[in-house]
């Protein structure tokens, strides 16, 4: 209260009254704290996680809900195409509805020719492609990379596909570049299938495109090549002792049992290369069963010529072993090297160092090591100082777990390849940084 002398009245102010602080118990400050510092650790994780999980997509579990596309889902299977897949984060697959393939003479009268796969990796596009982006395709169109391209056995960018958009009609179409490829070489889009957002598209088309250069039902007539593998590998020399360990096994049966499909590469050791073999890799103390999945491990389930290895774009190889195993093991990382071929298994390096034997559909390479599975003898690092074979690179030798191998990425390579090694690498990397985040 105060007086005012020029006014003569008393002016009463009302005092500021200041709550007392409230004092949190202990525990809740704590909590509070806790949660404050490691919300950006749990948010970053889950991010993490949440794209991990979009990335393992299997393609023919995603087809599986529509019967009208099970034949196409099922070649995705008996060409492997569908391993190949399993080792991609971004695609569009143009899928062919059961009615149109089963019309289609190139399926009808060529069950097995070589060129099926090749015909099916020509409808995966290597890009994620939404409703959206298809319609913002000029009239003129955008060359996509397909699978087809990254095998290394199209002819110069005939495994690419041409994507156009017309406004007017609100139609898709995918075509063959080369304007004066042979029908089937074009196919409008029918509609949108199924989608994980920046991840997969999956669109059903009304045609087979098949690339440029194919002869689909020519090939049907091309006599067998009936080539007795253990005499090749005899006549080759140095390969005697893969010669008769094929022989021992059985598997050699099975090998030239798939010489009239999709053809095969067959990567074999010399005979030097058994004797380098390290104590820790007894190659001949392994069951049979075993035996014959280290074998299988030395061939992919496809023909590919020594220029072919060399242009690899996809470096991670599904082998016969993978069939056999499951998507993602016993797979091969094939790469170029100071002007040669390489093959990295994760715990042993080889180099291809002559062509023994090379006529379409088979393809046999010597390599200067054993390739050893991390599946099989990943417990056991694989130490090897010995001296390069007829002057191969050396091999890279690792004593780390085999879930830290992750495969290497050559020059070129158009993709991320998502394996087990990077998914924990990635992990830990979050983890140090969310911990120095709460401890800072």
């Amino acid at each position: 209260m105060a007086f005012n002398k020029s006014s003569s009245s008393f002016t009463y102010t009302h005092p500021i009254i200041h709550p007392p602080p409230v004092q949190l118990p202990l525990e809740v400050m704590a909590v509070s704290l806790l949660i404050s510092h490691f919300t950006p650790l749990i948010s970053l994780y889950l991010l993490f996680h949440s794209t991990t999980l979009i990335s393992a997509v299997n393609i023919t579990h995603l087809l599986s809900p529509y019967p009208d596309l099970s034949d196409f889902s099922d070649l995705l299977s008996t060409t492997t195409v569908a391993v190949d897949l399993s080792q991609r984060t971004s695609l569009t697959l143009l899928a062919v509805p059961n009615s149109i393939l089963r019309s289609s003479d190139i399926i009808r009268r060529s069950p097995s020719s070589t060129n099926i796969a090749d015909v099916i990796r020509y409808h995966v596009l290597l890009q994620y492609l939404s409703l959206n982006d298809l319609r913002r395709f000029p009239p003129s169109g955008k060359l996509i990379t397909t699978l087809f391209q990254t095998t290394g056995r199209a002819t110069n960018n005939f495994g690419y596909v041409n994507v156009t958009y017309d406004g007017q009609t609100n139609t898709t179409t995918v075509r063959s570049p080369a304007a004066y490829s042979q029908p089937p070489n074009t196919a409008t889009v029918i509609s949108l299938i199924k989608t994980l957002p920046y991840n997969v598209s999956i669109y059903s088309v009304n045609s087979l495109i098949v690339p440029y250069g194919f002869d689909l039902l020519a090939s049907e007539s091309r006599p067998p090549l009936g080539l007795n593998i253990s005499k090749a590998l005899i006549d080759g020399h140095n390969f005697n002792v893969v010669a008769s360990i094929l022989a021992a096994s059985g598997v050699v049966q099975e090998f030239e049992s798939d010489e009239g499909g999709a053809g095969i590469t067959l990567f074999v050791p010399t005979d030097d290369a058994f004797a380098d073999l390290p104590a820790t890799a007894n190659f001949q103390s392994l069951p049979a069963d075993k035996k014959a999945d280290v074998l299988r491990f030395h061939v992919l389930h496809s023909y590919y010529p020594l220029g072919s290895l060399q242009s690899i774009v996809n470096p991670v190889q599904p082998t016969l072993a993978t069939e056999d195993k499951g998507a993602g093991s016993f797979t091969l990382n094939i790469s170029r090297v100071n002007g040669s071929v390489a093959i990295n298994t994760g715990i042993v390096q080889a180099s291809v160092t002559q062509t023994v034997f090379d006529q379409n559909p088979v393809a046999i390479f010597g390599i200067s090591r054993v390739l050893l599975p991390k599946e099989i003898f990943g417990k056991n690092a694989v130490i090897d100082n010995s001296p390069p074979i007829n002057g191969a690179p050396s091999p890279i030798t690792m004593n780390f777990p085999p879930e830290l191998h992750g495969p290497a990425l050559p020059p070129g390579s158009r993709e991320e390849l998502h394996s087990s090694a990077t998914v924990r690498s990635v992990e830990f990397a979050v983890l140090c940084i969310g911990l120095l985040y709460v401890f800072v």
